[in-house]
């Protein structure tokens, strides 16, 4: 793979919402009341950039213009699609926040198609500098069409967070305020600041980038990563482990930040699919890090926080607050607490904003 895989350099914002090409083909909302959402498909087309953007959108049904919902836009991993993680969004509307995700067509499941023969070469392409920057550009065209569409009414703009799995959460990284180097332009910041937190799954290193805490310690809004001790990618011409997730949190020095470590569970199992853990694992991981991601969500994005204008300027930045002991210790416990005492068989180590580790949980009270 490329060396400079998984890094970008910028042109600027393409287009605007005015040159869009917003298509509700078949008006796809398929309505799944009993869900608590409805799922649109959207088939954005960046015409500046001459780039398809087929994406999905997880609506909850309680929005409305009274009370818009927050917003979370998914970045999914090479080889993916907008049909994916459909364990995530789903979840998510139902529990009141909007989940939107786009499909990034360099990079998406059509790169398993074609000569099997020419796999390293479309692998390299997906992974390449311009591709970078278009997921980048795909996730700001897809916000930007969002609220410019008949949804805007009942999207609060004030509350948006990314999200991303492998090279997904690289794409979250990026507009979560990480600083590249790249060939043309030098240092170059693409964040958002729309975006008030991110969830990063898988989360790689950027490779040829120098030190890590260069790059990544200008992240300063609340992140959650999720990894597991079997979290390894194996591709042609690159490799990434667990240890390059935990340094890439380690890294983010001025982000309120949470860490997640299953103690099993494969790069894959943070998908829709089953993996070679089987049904149960991972249907356990994925309820665990929906659960968490639910968790984090509602603390970063509430509605006590609603904002205006996007001058630029950092949302508070707050994170999940560290459970008491009492909380640890009881079944009656809410939120976090309660998230480690029913997971704690799944976990290697949680490590909480200031550097508290959990790595041993006491049993529920029976009293």
């Amino acid at each position: 793979m490329s060396r400079r895989g998984f890094i970008t350099h910028t042109v600027g914002l393409a287009g605007g919402v005015a040159a869009a090409s917003f298509l509700y083909r078949g008006a796809q909302a398929s309505a799944l009341p009993i869900a608590g959402h409805r799922v649109v498909d959207l088939d954005l087309l960046d015409t500046d950039r001459r780039r398809p953007i087929p994406s999905r959108l997880y609506l909850p049904q309680r929005a409305s213009p009274a009370q818009p919902v927050p917003l979370v836009v998914f970045s999914h991993g090479l080889g993916g699609s907008r049909m994916g993680y459909r364990y995530l969004g789903s979840h998510w509307a139902d529990e009141g926040i909007a989940s939107l995700h786009p499909q990034h067509v360099g990079s998406d499941s059509r790169i398993w198609q074609g000569n099997p023969l020419e796999l390293v070469q479309r692998l390299q392409a997906a992974a390449s500098e311009s591709e970078a920057l278009a997921r980048v550009l795909d996730l700001r065209y897809s916000i930007d069409t969002v609220l410019a569409s008949e949804s805007a009414s009942v999207i609060d703009a004030a509350r948006i967070a990314v999200a991303g799995h492998s090279y997904g959460a690289n794409t979250a990284m990026l507009v979560a305020g990480s600083r590249v180097s790249t060939a043309n332009t030098g240092v170059t910041d693409l964040r958002d600041p729309r975006i008030r937190a991110a969830i990063l799954i898988s989360a790689p290193p950027f490779v040829g980038q120098g030190p890590a805490e260069q790059v990544l310690g200008s992240v300063s809004i609340p992140t959650l990563h999720v990894t597991s001790l079997g979290d390894t990618v194996n591709i042609p011409g690159y490799r990434s482990t667990v240890e390059d997730r935990i340094a890439v949190f380690h890294a983010m020095r001025a982000s309120p930040r949470t860490l997640a470590v299953f103690n099993t569970g494969g790069h894959s199992i943070f998908t829709d699919r089953t993996t070679i853990s089987g049904p149960e694992i991972a249907s356990r991981i994925k309820g665990a890090t929906r659960e968490l991601s639910t968790l984090f969500l509602q603390q970063e994005l509430p509605k006590a926080r609603r904002m205006t204008g996007f001058d630029g300027d950092s949302a508070p930045a707050t994170a999940l607050k560290a459970p008491s002991e009492a909380q640890l210790t009881h079944d009656g416990s809410q939120g976090i607490g309660q998230w480690l005492l029913r997971h704690q068989d799944l976990l290697d180590r949680f490590i909480m904003p200031g550097g508290a580790t959990v790595s041993q949980w006491p049993k529920p009270s029976t009293r």
